[in-house]
């Protein structure tokens, strides 16, 4: 299994609120749409960054697919000109 977990901060101006709300309704429902993706969950941050992304995926190809699925790029088409800087991790367990 690979863990892919990252942390966002969202541009200046942005509603935080209303941004991760966003974000979470539109990749939460690709558990189940993307093969290999087996968890995928939004949470708002309360210090540093100001959102983490955690999912899991059955492989690094998995994980790779995922960022090219068209599911995936039709649902960033909906936040990415909220954030700003990010900053990722993927470990294998």
């Amino acid at each position: 299994m690979v863990k892919h977990i990252v942390l966002y901060t969202l541009k200046e101006g942005v509603d935080k609120e209303e941004a991760v709300a966003i974000i979470k309704a539109q990749l939460e429902p690709l558990v189940g749409k993307i093969p290999g993706l087996r968890h995928l969950e939004i949470r708002r941050a309360f210090a540093g960054m100001d959102y983490a992304l955690y999912s899991e995926f059955d492989s690094k190809q998995d994980l790779e697919n995922y960022t090219k699925h068209p599911l995936h790029l039709a649902a960033k088409e909906h936040f990415w000109h909220f954030l700003d800087t990010r900053v990722a991790a993927d470990y294998e367990v």
